[in-house]
């Protein structure tokens, strides 16, 4: 029985038709497949999937576009080259993650010395308040308390610390901005 009456017949269902079609086109398109995919155990995995899509499949085919074979061979042609490219795009995935980890996303000795003089710009304006101005900034923003336990913390009431700080904050600003 040819291909294309076996392949008629697969897509009905036939069992039988299919095992005959498997006999018949397992030898050229594991070979089809051998030479484009390159690796034995790839091909057979390859090949399996083709033969798989094509009991799923087999009620695609139609005798007027071509042969049975031509088109078994295209499916496995088409399976083969996607299983090449996923391949090649998982590697090339890898070598820019290796590539990324490798290198640096940023100067680290550059961003090192840059934060070093932020820091030291910082401390400078800081120097710039008064005693109570500094002694606010600092409890509220590098020892985290809010304004309800600075004006705690300093026995002073909130409306007094909420204005020292915008007035500390205010000189702060105007510092740093003339040092950027």
């Amino acid at each position: 029985m040819e291909a294309d009456e076996l392949l008629l017949r697969v897509a009905g269902g036939d069992q039988q038709a299919f095992e005959d079609l498997y006999a018949l086109v397992s030898g050229p398109v594991f070979g089809l497949v051998k030479r484009v995919v390159r690796d034995p155990a790839q091909s057979e995995e390859v090949a399996q999937e083709v033969l798989l899509e094509l009991w799923r499949s087999a009620g695609r085919f139609d005798p007027r576009r071509g042969s049975a074979l031509a088109w078994v061979l295209t499916l496995a042609h088409r399976r083969a080259v996607d299983r090449v490219r996923s391949a090649r795009a998982a590697v090339d995935r890898e070598q820019r993650e290796a590539l990324r980890a490798r290198a640096p996303a940023f100067d680290q000795v550059a961003e090192e010395v840059e934060a070093g003089l932020e820091r030291e710009w910082v401390r400078r304006c800081l120097h710039r308040l008064t005693a109570l101005q500094r002694q606010s900034v600092t409890l509220a923003y590098y020892e985290g308390y809010t304004y309800r336990e600075v004006a705690e913390r300093l026995s002073l009431p909130l409306g007094t610390v909420k204005t020292r700080m915008r007035d500390g904050l205010t000189r702060l600003r105007d510092c740093l901005g003339g040092a950027a």
